[in-house]
């Protein structure tokens, strides 16, 4: 029985480390494309948090950042996590696809509220605002 838990307790451990090695790089790397992608997967984690206990976030907007979160968290992935550089790019995807997915039910100023990390980010991955003139 011990081993077992040993066994299920280290992918888990590679996971949080992973996690743990990508907040910190999002706080110290400087501003550029690599802390962009450090903070990306922390910042949709906090977004799948907020955005599944809001109101004015649909059932089925809610199911799918859900989805993504539950994704996200698993030790299972298509691209194993302990790769290099290409280990969380199958949980990027994965969450960008449910936060497009969400956005176009939820209203943008819920989502923007969600997004801790830059503007521009979030602005990049659901589109610009539509055009209210008309033009």
């Amino acid at each position: 029985m011990a081993d077992l838990l040993l066994g299920a307790a280290a992918p888990l451990g590679l996971v949080v480390a992973g996690w743990a090695l990508l907040a910190l790089l999002a706080r110290r790397l400087p501003p550029g494309l690599l802390r962009d992608l450090a903070a990306f997967i922390p910042d949709c984690v906090t977004t799948v948090r907020r955005l599944r206990g809001h109101p004015a976030v649909p059932r089925r907007a809610k199911a799918a950042v859900v989805l993504a979160g539950v994704y996200l968290a698993s030790p299972i992935d298509l691209i194993p996590e302990f790769l290099p550089v290409i280990g969380p790019l199958d949980d990027v995807v994965v969450v960008a696809l449910a936060l497009r997915y969400a956005a176009r039910s939820v209203p943008r100023e819920v989502l923007l509220a969600a997004w801790p990390g830059e503007r521009r980010l979030i602005d990049r991955l659901i589109g610009p605002p539509p055009d209210v003139s008309g033009n």
